[in-house]
């Protein structure tokens, strides 16, 4: 046997030939494990199935008798007399996070649902587990080790996650209002809410995975009833959800290219339609349902990012309404566009003008609360200081800031007076745990993209004596060659997660020390469009608003970060004020 003496679990891992010879020899292998939990791979050079089993020798010939898994070749067998059925579950769940993460299989198993509970001793299977994936990694299952899968995009935004409870409830929710609808053919909105790190995008993913699960599933496969969302598949429900015209919108570029690249590894989403609001609109067909990530960015008409899409919103709305309807925003096109539409929206995070407004979003808020169809998630996934940490950063960029300064367990956080030594601890974590960035307000010029040749610098602002460049690029910049030596905006962060962040608060931000309230300085933000009026709707972005997106953007930036946030202030009033609660960074070393 071989396994981790620090927790004392035993193992073993069997590798053999998927036929029934294979099955025959795993048969005499596991004698003493016939009828107990057995966790197993199945595999071809391209793809992978894991599953679980009370009988394994079982489950193998039914496999083998299975049009799609009998095609399989290499069959690896994980037992021990330690496991029960939650012990492999569990480990069962994690391989096929694990496995899709590492990106060398295309993964068969569908989403009928797996819950993130707690069980006996489940630290100690957990360590027992690192070991297991180590020898998995030895028989070439996996390619990287588990940190390198674990920064990569495949594993962050798969839709292959154990669900915890948060989650776990608000799919039930819309999928039993999705099914209500389509019974009464009626349309509607739902909200998913949560602060940042509940995990939005995990239940969007999620969803949909399992929605063209159910449009492709035999009816005559069988589904284990103890499944979680196993009702979904049985004849009635899966009647009335299979073939489902199914859209996600995600309005920031570098996110939705990192989720296609996600879905182009999952055959049974290929039929998902991925995105912007423009994009949609645009479509000949009507959807069934729409999911937005990140709905808080989706736009009303004025100015848009780039000329060309300023010109298409009036044509896109003329099309759909009949009129110039200066009033329809990106969410009244997409209402229109869809039966059911389902936003994942945290209402702190808007940061421009051009954004729907706050009233409005809360109107459709209280729309789908009525209907009861507003679904919260609530646990801190993300930040390993959990949902006291969110509030905290929440507060200190607001006019009611803590009381006292906080400590948040193993979490990091400090506050710089000098930038060369958070540069240089933000680079030694790089090298430790990859996903370190340094991150900043947009309060510098953005010099070094111009493409007249005489006009770009080596770098965009200088603090002290230490010269920072913004990001190379605007499409997946944290995964970029380039991204640990640059300086990240807004822009390049929404929706994404870090190890470690240094957030540069620049004197876009300032503290009236007479007042004792923050204020904008407009001068100092750079983002124009980040402050400009909306002129053609006439509103006007004033004082107020400007210093709600600044605060907004900081907050976002501090809460980017799993382990820990690093903090520099450029103007000295902030700095003295946001010392009272940040403690200095020569006590965390």
């Amino acid at each position: 046997m071989t396994g981790s003496e620090d927790v004392e679990i035993q193992y073993k891992v069997e590798q053999l030939p998927f036929d029934e010879d294979g099955v025959d020899q795993g048969s005499r292998e596991i004698v003493r494990f016939r009828d107990w939990p057995v966790v197993y791979t199945l595999n071809d050079r391209e793809r992978v199935y894991v599953g679980e089993s009370m009988s394994a020798v079982k489950r193998m010939r039914q496999h083998l008798e299975n049009p799609e898994k009998r095609s399989l070749t290499t069959m690896r067998l994980i037992f021990s007399e330690e496991f029960n059925k939650s012990v492999c579950l569990d480990l069962e769940s994690r391989l096929i996070e694990l496995v899709h993460g590492d990106g060398q299989y295309v993964v068969l198993n569908r989403n009928t649902g797996i819950v993130d509970v707690g069980y006996y001793m489940r630290d100690r299977y957990q360590a027992a587990f690192d070991g297991i994936f180590e020898d998995l990694q030895a028989h070439g299952l996996l390619q990287r080790s588990v940190r390198q899968i674990e920064n990569s995009e495949l594993f962050k935004y798969s839709p292959f996650k154990s669900l915890n409870h948060d989650q776990h409830v608000a799919i039930d929710q819309i999928l039993q209002g999705l099914v209500q609808d389509l019974e009464n053919d009626r349309r509607g909105v739902s909200v998913v809410r949560g602060d940042p790190g509940t995990g939005k995008t995990i239940v969007a993913m999620y969803l949909l995975k399992m929605l063209c699960d159910i449009a492709v599933h035999p009816a005559d496969d069988e589904v284990d009833p103890d499944e979680m969302f196993s009702e979904y598949f049985q004849d009635e429900s899966r009647e009335l959800l299979e073939g489902l015209k199914l859209a996600l919108v995600i309005p920031g570029k570098g996110l939705r290219g990192t989720v296609q690249k996600v879905i182009a590894r999952i055959p049974a989403m290929k039929k998902v339609f991925v995105g912007t609001a423009f994009q949609v609109a645009e479509q000949e067909q009507d959807f069934d349902l729409i999911v937005v990530d990140e709905a808080h960015r989706l736009t009303q008409y004025g100015a848009q990012a780039h000329g060309t899409l300023t010109g298409k919103y009036l044509k896109i709305t003329e099309r759909l309404f009949g009129e110039e309807d200066f009033s329809k925003n990106q969410l009244d096109w997409l209402r229109a566009k869809s039966r059911m539409v389902l936003l994942m929206l945290d209402l702190e995070q808007s940061v421009r003008p051009i954004d729907i407004p706050r009233a409005e979003l809360d109107e459709v808020v209280q729309e789908a609360r009525d209907a009861d169809r507003v679904h919260p998630l609530v646990t801190q996934m993300r930040a390993v200081g959990g949902n006291d940490y969110i509030r905290f950063a929440r507060q200190l960029m607001s006019q009611a800031p803590p009381k006292e300064q906080l400590s948040f367990g193993a979490y990091e956080f400090a506050m710089y007076d000098e930038m060369g030594p958070m540069v240089q601890r933000i680079r030694d974590l790089e090298q430790q745990h990859g996903l370190c960035r340094m991150v900043a307000g947009y309060a510098w010029d953005w010099t070094s993209k111009s493409s007249k040749k005489d006009k770009r610098t080596p770098h965009d602002f200088v603090i002290d004596d230490v010269p920072l460049k913004w990001n190379g690029t605007t499409e997946d910049w944290i995964n970029s060659r380039t991204s640990a030596d640059e300086v990240g905006s807004i822009h390049t962060l929404q929706g994404y997660d870090l190890n470690y962040a240094g957030v540069i608060i620049g004197p876009d931000l300032r503290f009236d020390p007479g007042t004792q309230r923050l204020y904008a300085d407009r001068d100092h933000y750079r983002d124009t469009k980040g402050k400009a009026s909306n002129r053609k709707r006439g509103q006007v972005t004033t004082d107020d608003d400007l210093l709600r997106y600044i605060t907004n953007v900081y907050s976002v930036l501090l809460t980017r970060a799993m382990r820990g946030t690093f903090v520099y202030v450029c103007d000295p009033h902030l700095r003295r004020h946001l010392a009272r609660f940040i403690p200095p960074a020569t006590k965390t070393r």
